[in-house]
């Protein structure tokens, strides 16, 4: 049978996300078209994935790479356009149809805000957009008629579980995590935590930031705010579950106690490939459960005495305003900072609740508050970091 293939521009192609989407592309090529590919600064990636894809256009976001990455693909008829602006002008290409947002961290807000302006289908895998501007996303939404689809693995699930459910009442969220490597490590022994051990997650691939903010649960606090925009549901009615095995990738609790679960093995591609072909199931190659092996499945409350994060995601969401923004682009200069050795684990906590009490709350943002918060906040974030001990 011959399907439209739906043209899909990626920003952040040559991330971790952005590489999945690619091998889904590559999979499915009677359904799928990588119309255009998004990156920021790995150049020599982005010119593999243009000559293995041929995209129509091509953006790189630092513009210090233009002349490199312009003069790599000469032989090509590719267009290669630098920027962040031709970010947003590409997303508004008319040929697209769907946009997967996948940058990592406020830089995922503005291309996202022109998709949906352009009334692109949105697959979204960049959560800080939500986090950051979550009001302001789901009306742009409403108003623009604009689909916006969940690639994280969680929130997929619980979309998945809400198929077909209609108006029944959720009457509560367990959003899974895995735990991280240091769930069961006590405070003194979290104190010495590596970025090379922080890295190491016992069960997903993921690029750096996000394996960092699984390792301090704040990837959780992110995706509790991210499912509270994309399900309309009260954080008090998101309840996080520490499930080690990552089969089952979050659950819904209706109002007359049933849950619905989804569970597959931990493989990105599964929600990418049906965030892509919604709402149609296509084969795919993640491997099938075998129940057979799998000898437990087990659950466990989170620990936020030790994993400080999670408590000020929820704090940040009940304030409301500014105050996510203003928690995530202090997590990003927090996650960034013990990447360079600059400040320890259980730090990083310490700088984000000093910068959410230091920085100024907005009630009713705009977008352009937005941008000036995350702003303030980073600056506040660095410098209250001067005062903390290297640990190199």
């Amino acid at each position: 049978m011959n399907y439209r293939k739906r043209k899909i521009a990626i920003l952040g192609s040559t991330g971790s996300i952005g590489t999945q989407a690619l091998d889904v592309v590559a999979r499915h090529p009677d359904r799928f078209e990588a119309y255009a590919l998004v990156a920021n600064n790995q150049v020599e990636r982005l010119e593999e994935q243009v000559r293995r894809f041929n995209p129509e256009v091509v953006v790189i976001a630092n513009e210090e790479k233009y002349a490199g990455l312009k003069a790599a693909l000469s032989d090509l008829p590719v267009k290669v356009w630098a920027g962040a602006d031709a970010i947003e002008q590409v997303v508004q290409d008319t040929e697209i149809d769907i946009v997967l947002t996948a940058m990592v961290g406020f830089s995922g807000l503005k291309p996202t805000v022109s998709a949906i302006k352009s009334r692109k289908t949105i697959a979204l895998a960049n959560k800080e957009t939500l986090v950051i501007a979550g009001e302001l996303i789901t009306r742009l939404a409403l108003e623009n008629r604009t689909a916006v689809l969940p690639v994280d693995s969680e929130h997929s699930a619980i979309f998945q579980c809400l198929n077909g459910e209609g108006d029944n009442e959720i009457e509560k969220i367990l959003l899974t995590a895995s735990g991280g490597p240091f769930r069961n490590c006590s405070i003194k022994e979290l104190q010495q935590v590596t970025k090379e051990q922080a890295l190491c997650h016992p069960n997903w691939s993921m690029g750096a930031k996000v394996t960092i903010d699984s390792s301090t649960l704040m990837n959780k606090g992110l995706e509790m705010i991210e499912a509270r925009w994309l399900f309309d549901v009260v954080p008090s009615g998101i309840e996080v579950v520490i499930h080690p095995q990552s089969i089952i990738h979050s659950m819904v609790q209706f109002r007359d106690r049933s849950v619905m679960a989804q569970l597959s093995m931990p493989d990105m591609r599964m929600p990418i490939q049906y965030a892509f072909s919604y709402p149609e199931r296509i084969p795919s190659e993640v491997k099938p459960i075998d129940f057979f092996e799998l000898s437990t499945l087990t659950f466990e409350k989170p620990d936020t005495g030790k994993f400080r994060n999670l408590g000020l995601a929820y704090r940040s969401i009940e304030a409301g305003g500014n105050m996510p923004c203003i928690m995530n682009a202090a997590n990003e200069v927090a996650v960034e900072l013990f990447l360079q050795d600059k400040i320890g684990f259980l730090q990083m906590s310490d700088l984000i609740e000093e910068t959410m009490a230091k920085t100024g709350f907005i009630r009713h943002p705009s977008l352009e508050d937005y941008i000036q918060t995350d702003a303030e906040a980073r600056n506040v974030a660095r410098e209250r970091s001067k005062n903390y001990n290297s640990i190199n």
